[in-house]
């Protein structure tokens, strides 16, 4: 996959999981990345120990729940690095903040709470909304930019048990498809990535048995497609929904080979 050397790019919820994983395999492949999060002692830690490491990491507090927040950390990532070239909306949080034990005792709709189920909405949802709708006036402005939608499997959007983190997630994904249709013929595209399957993050509960756990993908699963959303290879790809377990065939099917 192409060296990213050069190759500026914010992850929203880069402190853990995903968004983590990300982040460590992007600067690996020699990017520039801020890593974007609520302010805490863990975001300090993380981002300090890559810098130690000699990679280009970058501190960015960011709440994507609030319009402010987000509006200064466009503001402090252009000024600092000039550009960006990629932003990836990952910021979420799962069923486990509302149901601990989702998995073995699923919560039906009726029993949510209902400011849980505004707080899942307006991170996964909203945030997601809020951050590209600050940075893409930016990046057309630039000439140059491509927005990477972070989502999940559509049988979890459907699942028993799921609400609010499915409805979350399938409209987050709706609005990417009508993001990706409205900047269609500009310089900014649209994508989607997803892992395949549940990950072995912060969101899945420690107590689960051990055949669910066993079934758990790493967030390494995550490495090759978005180095390569983010690399040459993926320049002008528009509209895409990559799921990160069957990447290898859709390379194939794509004509987009590995080389």
């Amino acid at each position: 996959m192409g060296e990213l050397s050069g190759v500026r790019v914010v992850i929203t919820g880069a402190s853990s999981g995903l968004g983590l994983a990300m982040a460590d395999a992007l600067l690996s492949a020699g990017a520039t990345v801020a890593m974007a999060a609520r302010p805490s002692k863990r975001l300090d830690e993380i981002v300090d120990y890559r810098r130690h490491e000699n990679l280009d990491a970058h501190r960015l507090p960011l709440d994507v729940r609030d319009l402010e927040s987000v509006k200064s950390a466009a503001d402090e990532v252009f000024d600092k690095l000039g550009s960006v070239d990629v932003l990836v909306n990952n910021a979420g949080i799962g069923m486990i903040s509302v149901n601990p034990s989702f998995l073995t005792n699923p919560m039906p709709f009726y029993e949510v709470s209902p400011d849980r189920f505004q707080d899942v909405i307006d991170t996964n949802l909203i945030g997601y909304f809020l951050v590209a709708s600050q940075f893409t006036p930016r990046l057309l402005q630039q000439g140059r930019g491509r927005i990477i939608n972070i989502s999940m499997n559509h049988e979890t959007m459907k699942r028993s048990g799921f609400v609010p983190y499915g409805p979350s997630r399938a409209a987050a994904e709706s609005l990417s498809y009508i993001m990706a249709q409205d900047l269609a013929g500009t310089p900014v595209t649209v994508n989607m990535l997803l892992p395949g399957g549940a990950t072995r993050t912060g969101m899945i509960p420690k107590d689960i048995p051990p055949e669910l756990d066993a079934k758990l993908l790493s967030p390494k699963i995550m490495d090759r497609p978005i180095i390569f959303l983010c690399s040459k290879l993926a320049e002008k790809l528009n509209g895409e929904r990559i799921v990160a377990t069957a990447f290898d065939d859709w390379l194939l099917q794509h004509n987009r080979l590995n080389t």
